[in-house]
Formats: C-alpha cells, sequence, structure tokens
C-alpha cells in the first residue's frame, strides 16, 4: 500500500476514538493521505469547535514535511532553522498532535491530526491511531 486506503482511515480513527475514550478527552481527528487531502475525519461528541482546524492542519503539516508537528515546533522556535515556518502553507501547526503514516516499507502514505486537549492527549491519541497502521502492516 503505497496511499491512505479508506478501511486503514477508518481502522485509525476506530483506534483514536477509543484511546480518546480511555482517557476522557474529546478530540477532533483528521486523516490525511499522500498528498495531504482530507480522507476521514471524527468530531467526537462536545469536542471543541476551534479544534477542527488544528486537527486538519496538524495532519496536513506533517505529511507535508513528513515528521511529527511537535518536531516542527523545536525547529521553528525563535532563532530555529524553521522560525515563522507556521506562516507558510496556507498556515501550518508546529506543536504536539500530527505525526505522518509510515507503511511497512518504510513509505509515508499520509498523516494523523488531533487536537482537543493538552498536546500530550493529543499526541497520545495520534500515536495510538498510528499503532492500529503498525498492527495492520506487522
Amino acid at each position: 500500500m503505497n496511499d491512505m486506503d479508506t478501511q486503514t482511515a477508518e481502522n485509525m480513527l476506530a483506534a483514536a476514538i477509543q484511546k480518546s475514550e480511555e482517557i476522557g478527552a474529546k478530540m477532533n481527528i483528521a486523516i490525511v493521505d499522500t498528498g495531504a487531502n482530507l480522507k476521514a475525519f471524527h468530531r467526537m461528541d462536545g469536542a471543541w469547535l476551534g479544534s477542527i482546524d488544528i486537527a486538519c492542519k496538524k495532519a496536513r503539516t506533517a505529511r507535508q514535511f513528513d515528521m511529527p508537528t511537535g518536531d516542527i515546533g523545536s525547529l521553528s522556535q525563535p532563532g530555529g532553522a524553521l522560525f515563522n515556518i507556521e506562516h507558510s502553507n496556507g498556515g501550518l501547526i508546529s506543536f504536539p498532535g500530527g505525526l505522518p503514516i509510515i507503511n511497512e516499507n518504510g513509505v509515508v502514505i499520509g498523516a494523523v491530526g488531533v487536537s482537543g486537549s493538552s498536546v500530550e492527549d493529543d499526541h497520545a491519541v495520534a500515536q495510538a491511531a498510528i499503532e492500529s497502521v503498525t498492527a495492520v502492516c506487522a
């Protein structure tokens, strides 16, 4: 598989929702394909409306740069190599909660973005989605 298929995206949403429920967070979860186009999205009941855009931008940012959004944040601090990058590409998110999705062959097939709680919770939910793909690909 070299692109995100619907079944994989749905499995990832299910894993992310399950993790969100376990930690008691109401999340917005976005999954994009290799072109950074929205493939799947879920807004849990009661999740913040403002986090819809953030989740989508986290996923898009992670795919456009093929790296976790938290890593981009580290590089985009004042004096950093990527300072002000968040103003490019129509707006990026440079804090945790966005992760690239890498298949069993090491190819990036999309990304997931999660928003609705602390960045630590957002990252944990995104990681749960990633781990569901790893389990399928292994």
